[in-house]
């Protein structure tokens, strides 16, 4: 699955032709695999401080990415006044911080006793799809943690295949590969080699599982939908893949909980919405406008887990 960190060092290249790496491409690497070696060798106690005082700091210092999940946010709450704002783009970026320590953290971790404790809704319409012997394509939004949803996917069901963007250096993209793949995920590349939709079809067809982060469109052909009551696009991928292999579109939502206080942790929240029909081509559209629907009410209902620090509205 894509996500909104990756954007940001992200390079939509065609092809295979060379390109040069540049300093802060370079230097993000590096800072992506300390994370990966130091994050999990901390108590997790020092780790949450210090994500949580990160987080607390950029918030502070604001920089372009801070004002735009400022002002997506103020989309989702339109009632908010500039305080309650500022609040909620704080907590935002905590929410957002809280995703990378757990990405760090997450292959160190004992996985087994992990898939027990999110609290999941809607499962029931994941094995009704899977039942159809045609396979589910799951949309998602940049929201919660969706590397601990794709943990919890591949222990339901098994190994479900998705589409990762190239990134510069292409050692920071093998390391992001390298990292969802140890988690059970198929990871096909964007750009750069062939087309993923075949490899798509091919998991459909096989009766698995696609998942697809569809909340903003990276292209200049997204589909036109409303969205909190304004003008964007979102990608047609997931609906024209349910219309032309017969698979489930299900969207679904990703949000984080809080220790209940009885010693389990932080934990997460899945929703797996009922189906969104698709009968063929021409539903394309109808289709991702029910889906952005989908999308809306569960960002509407946890704000501050939506990681959205790129551009979503057109007008």
């Amino acid at each position: 699955m894509t996500d909104s960190a990756t954007d940001m060092a992200n390079d939509r290249t065609a092809g295979d032709a060379p390109s040069v790496v540049t300093p802060a491409q370079r230097a993000a690497e590096l800072g992506y695999a300390a994370g990966w070696r130091l994050v999990r060798a901390v108590p997790e106690p020092v780790a949450r401080w210090a994500f949580a005082t990160g987080a607390d700091l950029a918030a502070r210092r604001g920089g372009p990415g801070v004002r735009r999940l400022r002002s997506n946010l103020a989309r989702v709450r339109p009632d908010a006044g500039p305080d309650e704002l500022d609040a909620l783009t704080a907590a935002g970026l905590r929410s957002y911080a809280r995703y990378w320590r757990e990405a760090f953290r997450l292959p160190g971790m004992d996985h087994e006793a992990l898939v027990r404790r999110p609290v999941v809704h809607g499962q029931e319409h994941l094995d009704a799809a899977l039942a159809t012997g045609r396979g589910a394509v799951v949309a998602l939004t940049h929201s919660g943690n969706w590397d601990m949803a794709g943990l919890w996917l591949v222990a339901h069901s098994g190994r479900f295949t998705t589409v990762a963007e190239r990134l510069r250096p292409e050692s920071l993209y093998e390391r992001f590969v390298a990292y969802r793949e140890s988690l059970g995920m198929e990871i096909l590349p964007m750009t750069g080699g062939d087309s993923p939709v075949r490899g798509l079809v091919r998991a459909l067809r096989e009766g698995r599982v696609v998942c697809l982060v569809a909340d903003r469109d990276l292209s200049a052909h997204g589909v036109p939908v409303t969205f909190f009551g304004g003008r964007a696009t979102m990608p047609p991928g997931p609906a024209a893949l349910a219309a032309s292999t017969g698979a489930t579109l299900l969207p679904v939502g990703l949000w984080f909980t809080e220790d209940p206080g009885d010693g389990s942790g932080e934990g997460w929240g899945f929703r797996i919405h009922p189906p969104v029909p698709v009968p063929d081509r021409s539903a394309v559209p109808a289709a991702t406008q029910a889906v952005a629907d989908r999308f809306a009410a569960d960002i509407a209902e946890h704000p501050a887990d939506w990681h959205m620090l790129q551009r979503v509205w057109r007008d």
